[in-house]
């Protein structure tokens, strides 16, 4: 399965998710289906809570996407359920009917994020890139240093008002290697890593305990 992207002006490359979602509008799980897809995800888009329930049993979701106005089957219930079977489950909430005081109180129990119908692709992207960058979902170990080192570099260049090309110079390595390893595209080798430490005037130690490794 190739890895998902946002687009080609986004800097986070998503892995691919496992992604199950419950909507009783069964040409809205169609879209889902196909969008995400698209994107590198496994997904699976049912319209009842049994059928729900059983792709839940048979393999754990990286994260569900629930819509909670669905006539029969109250959203509020199978979200208490939801995070009563796995308390850590990753959950964004999908709904045309939104309402302030539902939104707060879903927040309150645990769901990553609320998105209102209609809503653009970019918006359901950036909401998955923001779970994958806060959560770690699925991630491996490796994916998780990447994603995390390439990231705290970058906060560390900024703080040096530097751009690229300034790094670059100090650093003796190109700028397209930097922009790839901050993209968390690929890990820098030990003897990168060190002149990116030097530069940045940081010892590889330090670095690694800042981004909890």
């Amino acid at each position: 399965m190739k890895p998902a992207v946002l687009s080609p002006t986004d800097e986070l490359i998503l892995p691919s998710l496992n992604l199950l979602a419950l909507d009783d509008d069964p040409d809205f799980c169609q879209y889902l289906e196909d969008l995400l897809a698209e994107d590198g995800h496994q997904v699976r888009a049912v319209t009842d809570g049994r059928d729900f329930w059983e792709q839940f049993a048979r393999q754990a979701p990286d994260l569900i996407l629930l819509d909670m106005k669905m006539g029969a089957v109250q959203g509020e219930t199978v979200l208490a359920e939801i995070l009563q079977k796995n308390p850590n489950q990753c959950v964004i909430v999908i709904t045309g009917f939104p309402d302030l005081a539902s939104m707060r109180a879903t927040f309150q129990i645990g769901v990553f994020d609320y998105i209102s119908k209609p809503f653009t692709t970019r918006q359901l992207r950036e909401s998955l890139a923001r779970a994958v960058a806060v959560k770690g979902i699925g991630q491996n170990p490796t994916d998780q240093l990447r994603q995390r080192l390439g990231h705290r570099i970058k906060v560390l260049r900024t703080e040096h008002r530097w751009g690229l090309k300034e790094l670059a110079e100090q650093s003796g390595i190109s700028i397209s290697q930097l922009s790839s390893i901050e993209r968390g595209i690929h890990l820098p080798s030990l003897e990168a890593l060190h002149s990116i430490s030097l530069a940045l005037r940081k010892k590889i130690s330090a670095l690694l305990t800042e981004i909890d490794f």
